[in-house]
């Protein structure tokens, strides 16, 4: 089998375990509050690539852990993610009426819920992985929850987002566009791959390994959503394409061209590939990962 084969069969049952799991986190049976369990549901139920509990899975899976013990965290990651597209979409940030190939939460709730349902969603993250202590020692869940809060905020995700906002209309320099895109999109990543680690008891040697690898991970990943925004349709997408242009944000391809972008892909790819030869065959679907996040065409 190839690269795509062995990520498909690995993706499968693990893909399932985590939404059955999300499904299981957020079910609301209380009559108040209304709509905004449905909203919850609605953002971070649909379908994804769940990208961000899998790495979370795999990192542990690389160091002698399961998917089991590492769930609520995994699920935690997807939520963050979740709420951080579900404020991205509204009118002031980027003011997007699609996602997924369907309406985006603002479009189908309102804006009012659509910011409430964010929020929420970023609270039940960490509630869950408060609840992670019931599989893990607690110090590991203590440095764990300092990763992921650090990666979504000011020192990450929304740093990065802050700066990605400031940037457009702008001609910024290349140190500028790493910062924008190893903050709003690589530090999420790299939180996802350290936390499975974690969790699963990596020794520091195995951290190290695998933080070498999320942060070329995270960066091959955006560059690609740069280059896709450009060249993809919208039905692989699942949401207009050329958006970022019209936008006038600051993106690889354009501050350097397509192909150059694509070239920083795959030197990304290359060194996230390097990166993963001390875990040896463990690591496989953290390798097909990478060559999946340079190759997808969505």
């Amino acid at each position: 089998m190839d690269w795509r084969a062995h990520l498909q069969e690995y993706l499968a049952p693990r893909v399932a375990q985590v939404n059955r799991a999300l499904a299981a986190f957020l079910a609301y049976d209380a009559p108040l509050p209304r709509q905004l369990p449905e909203a919850m549901r609605y953002a971070a139920l649909a379908s994804g690539k769940r990208l961000r509990p899998i790495l979370c899975i795999a990192a542990a899976e690389a160091v002698g852990g399961n998917a089991d013990q590492v769930m609520p965290t995994a699920c935690a990651l997807e939520l963050i993610h979740a709420f951080s597209l579900v404020h991205d979409d509204l009118p002031p940030m980027d003011n997007d009426r699609l996602r997924r190939g369907q309406p985006t939460v603002w479009v189908q709730f309102g804006e009012a819920m659509a910011i409430l349902a964010g929020d929420a969603l970023f609270a039940k993250a960490f509630e869950l992985i408060a609840e992670q202590a019931q599989y893990s020692p607690p110090e590991r869940v203590v440095q764990t929850l300092h990763l992921i809060a650090t990666a979504a905020g000011v020192h990450g995700m929304c740093g990065g987002q802050v700066e990605d906002i400031l940037s457009e209309g702008q001609t910024i320099s290349l140190e500028r566009l790493q910062f924008i895109h190893t903050h709003k999109t690589g530090a999420l990543i790299r939180a996802s791959v350290l936390a499975g680690a974690i969790l699963a008891g990596a020794t520091p040697a195995q951290q190290a390994v695998l933080d070498a690898y999320s942060r070329a991970l995270g960066l091959a990943f955006q560059i690609t959503d740069d280059i896709l925004n450009e060249t993809a349709s919208p039905e692989q997408l699942g949401k207009p394409v050329g958006s970022d242009r019209a936008r006038k944000k600051a993106t690889y391809t354009a501050l350097l061209g397509v192909e150059q972008a694509r070239q920083h892909a795959l030197q990304a790819h290359r060194a996230a590939q390097e990166a993963l030869q001390p875990l040896g065959e463990a690591a496989n679907p953290l390798r097909w990962l990478v060559t999946y996040a340079i190759e997808r065409t969505h």
